[in-house]
């Protein structure tokens, strides 16, 4: 799949140990990312978000893993209740000997993707990869502000509606479905026989969201305590993604050429550990050096609007 372009040139043609070969393609594209004043994210003791839910969405299983796994782990441990949406099927990638076990290999790695992330509840929505361009945005729209409001989530992960050069219809339409369900989803005439069931407005109040390509970074998040359950939470994705198979491909085709790289080890599953690690995941150790961390994620990062209204009363009100 041309999301891991790095992995599959790796593979299929040699290797080519130079300036750009240790770095994947999403570094490469970050490098160009547009820069704003960033806040950096630390670790908070306790749980100061318990209570909160937040909604982890990806259109591919390998989606969360590679770029938000950890600021995900981070807040499950801080207080957070958290759930999976996947909104493909995952039919155009990976291995299996037909489309069908393609499907059903995706799949189960996707339930196991949440386990390792702490997500309590997976959706799964099933459209079909690569054909968001043909799904109707509102129907997809409305299954999610039905999710926003059954689960009360209060905060999404999600690519970014807004980041630029994305060449997949899956993460691009995905995106701008999320973005409207976050904010229709506390309206009291959008979809009301919803209260009819039980359910009441609820909007989608804060969101992380994450690009392949160039984006607004203004939310660095130190993923440094949880880097190594970030690195087993990518390890789950064995049919597709940066655990099938690569590390350990790429050792025996080193040997080939007599060629070896130490980090890979003596066996394929420390190859394969360690090529997510280092390889894989080389950014984050990358952008946490630029800001003083271990290891670090980035994000065009949304908050909850203060009221405008609070603080004119505030700061003009006189007694009667």
């Amino acid at each position: 799949m041309d999301r891991r372009r790095f992995i599959g040139g790796t593979l299929s043609g040699g290797v080519w140990i130079g300036a750009g070969a240790a770095m994947p393609a999403q570094t490469r594209m970050r490098e160009n990312a547009q820069q704003t004043d960033v806040v950096i994210e630390r670790e908070q003791t306790g749980q100061p978000h318990k209570g909160k839910t937040l909604a982890a969405i990806q259109p591919h299983c390998d989606d969360l893993p590679l770029f938000a796994g950890g600021t995900i782990l981070k807040l499950i441990r801080e207080g957070y209740t958290g759930i999976l949406i996947r909104t493909s099927n995952d039919e155009m990638a990976g291995r299996g000997a037909t489309m069908g076990e393609v499907v059903f290999n995706n799949e189960r790695d996707n339930f196991e993707v949440g386990r390792r992330l702490g997500l309590k509840k997976v959706f799964d929505l099933h459209y079909r990869n690569h054909e968001f361009d043909a799904v109707a945005a509102a129907e997809l729209r409305h299954r999610l502000i039905f999710i926003f409001r059954l689960m009360k989530v209060d905060t999404v992960f999600c690519y970014d509606p807004w980041g630029h050069y994305e060449e997949n219809p899956d993460h691009y339409v995905t995106a701008r479905c999320v973005e409207a369900a976050c904010w229709m989803a506390g309206g009291q005439w959008d979809l009301p026989e919803h209260f009819e069931a039980g359910l009441r407005p609820h909007a989608v109040k804060e969101k992380y969201y994450f690009a392949r390509g160039p984006q607004l970074v203004n939310r660095v998040v130190d993923i440094s305590s949880v880097f190594d359950r970030k690195v087993e939470a990518n390890l789950a994705n064995v049919t597709q993604g940066p655990a099938g198979e690569n590390g350990a491909a790429l050792r025996k085709r080193l040997v080939e050429q007599n060629l070896k790289l130490p980090i890979l080890g003596d066996d394929d599953a420390t190859a394969n550990r360690q090529y997510i690690e280092h390889i894989v995941l080389h950014e984050d150790a990358e952008l946490g050096r630029r800001h003083g961390l271990t290891y670090a994620e980035p994000f065009h990062y949304i908050g909850p609007k203060p009221s405008m209204l609070d603080d004119y009363i505030k700061q003009h009100a006189v007694p009667l």
